[in-house]
């Protein structure tokens, strides 16, 4: 008997998630050295390195790909670095292949 397309899906993102799961809740928290405040758009949340795992108990962690490192909740939205970097989506567009 095949598998339904459901579980098989699961399957692949079980696994691709399991790969990406210890190495993030290991990084230090950013602190003031590397985050400075910020009173414009600029702030982690709209930069292209920041990303969100679920961690445990599905608590988010916030991540800077770039400084691999940790951010406080709240961090996010008042916080940026000197690396800040606008997302590609917004750089290019939503489909710039379609230009």
């Amino acid at each position: 008997m095949a598998a339904s397309p459901s579980r098989t899906r699961g399957a692949r993102s079980a696994s691709r998630s399991a790969a990406d799961d210890g190495g993030y809740e290991q990084w230090p928290y950013l602190d003031e050295e590397v985050l400075v405040a910020s009173r414009s758009r600029k702030v982690c949340l709209t930069c292209h390195f920041f990303r969100h795992h679920a961690g445990v108990n599905c608590i988010p962690l916030l991540t800077c790909q770039l400084h691999q490192g940790l951010l406080a909740q709240g961090e996010h939205l008042t916080r940026r670095c000197q690396g800040w970097t606008d997302d590609l989506a917004r750089q290019r567009g939503w489909a710039p292949e379609g230009a």
